[in-house]
């Protein structure tokens, strides 16, 4: 709402908005370079680097993804809803962030967890199979792997020790 507000604020026509992009109606009459340094000022940057756009691209495609529960085999769709092989995606990541994308998609998926979990509405198996795990124990595996305590522990805690989705590396 902040970037639509400074986007209006400063007489650009928005086009369309999606998570992590916003597309612009091209004006020559716009302050591209003003509008830059309002957008740095709330917090957010503009990404010129292809490398950059891209990993961004990639980790908005596999929220999305999470946020519909469709976490079916999606490492294997992102080749086709990338367009660029796999390999090269993995690696262009795995080179910028520090972190492969198989992990990062494993850090999101347990972010999901722990927010199901605080949510009380699914059982454990549940929750593994909303996120397409074999069985609960894998999950409960993984998740014990990422965050140090077990599934359990981190139900009796009743903590929110959640990192927002796009914070996660």
């Amino acid at each position: 709402m902040s970037i639509l507000k400074l986007l209006n604020d400063e007489g650009f026509e928005v086009e369309a908005i999606q998570l992590g992009k916003i597309t612009v109606k091209e004006n020559p009459n716009n302050d591209y370079l003003k509008f830059e340094k309002n957008l740095n000022v709330l917090g957010f940057e503009l990404i010129k680097d292809p490398t950059k756009a891209l990993v961004e691209k990639i980790k908005v495609n596999l929220i999305e993804h999470i946020e519909k529960n469709d976490t079916n085999v999606i490492l294997a769709k992102l080749e086709s809803e990338m367009g660029k092989s796999y390999s090269i995606l993995s690696k262009t990541f795995s080179k910028s962030e520090g972190i492969t994308l198989e992990k990062y998609f494993i850090n999101l998926k347990i972010e999901k967890v722990k927010e199901y979990i605080q949510l009380q509405e699914l059982n454990f198996s549940e929750i593994a199979y909303s996120l397409n795990y074999k069985n609960s124990s894998h999950l409960a595996k993984q998740f014990k792997q990422v965050t140090g305590m077990s599934m359990t522990d981190f139900k009796n805690l009743q903590i929110d020790s959640r990192k927002p989705l796009d914070q996660i590396v």
